[in-house]
């Protein structure tokens, strides 16, 4: 499984969240490209990199992502891609994966798009509160159940699926296992779990049940595991 570290980035500004308030956030660095430089260091193989200003339809922070992908990683480039050629974009400026959200909920025909034209670039995010996915910067819900979701995705050569608990992200609370087997049990896609990660043994569990992967966020900045010991799991 791999253990992939996640760099949000607000203003310019390397920042977590804690289940998506944009109000309770804490700032980490001002230089997210340093920040990747490190994780790389430590071992990682691939970076989760979200534009949290782009999710809310704000001023986007495409210069600082441009650094982050430098650093040479993969990098799967996530928030307020909603467009074919923003996905285009990405993939022409070194993005590994683009992570479509709101998109991949509301517009079922740009996701086959996008994901038809970029076989194995594009990826769904599938961000859920209450077992409904939320959107729009998580600031809005939809009211349909994951299932209806999940069987669209399974026919499109995506590079998979990210699922986040958002009541879980950024609290150190352990992850929502409940949820993760639910999805796992829906598709043959890879898929990658976030929301919660607080230990060592929090990623045990993720693994045990077949993820494809693990998002790690303030578990990491907080130092409560470090990037090492995750990936010597």
């Amino acid at each position: 499984m791999l253990v992939i570290p996640a760099i949000d980035i607000m203003s310019g500004h390397c920042v977590r969240l804690v289940r998506g308030d944009f109000d309770q956030r804490t700032v980490y660095s001002d230089n997210p490209a340093t920040i990747a430089v490190d994780f790389a260091r430590a071992g990682a193989e691939r970076l989760h990199v979200v534009d949290l200003d782009a999710a809310r339809g704000e001023p986007d922070n495409r210069a600082v992502i441009e650094d982050v992908i430098e650093s040479g990683l993969p990098v799967q480039v996530a928030g307020g891609v909603r467009t074919s050629a923003q996905v285009e974009t990405w993939i022409g400026a070194g993005a590994g994966a683009v992570v479509m959200g709101t998109a991949a909920v509301r517009e079922p025909e740009l996701l086959t798009e996008c994901a038809q034209r970029f076989p194995g670039h594009v990826m769904a995010a599938l961000d859920v509160r209450e077992g409904k996915p939320v959107v729009s910067g998580w600031t809005e819900t939809e009211h349909l159940d994951i299932s209806e979701l999940i069987p669209r995705w399974n026919v499109l050569p995506l590079a998979g699926l990210i699922l986040t608990c958002t009541e879980r992200d950024g609290t150190l609370a352990g992850p929502d296992l409940g949820t993760l087997a639910r999805v796992l049990a829906m598709t043959q896609l890879p898929v990658q779990y976030g929301g919660g990660i607080g230990s060592l043994n929090d990623i045990r569990r993720v693994r045990e049940t077949g993820a494809a992967a693990v998002i790690l966020g303030r578990s990491l900045y907080e130092g409560k595991l470090s990037l090492e010991q995750a990936l010597a799991l």
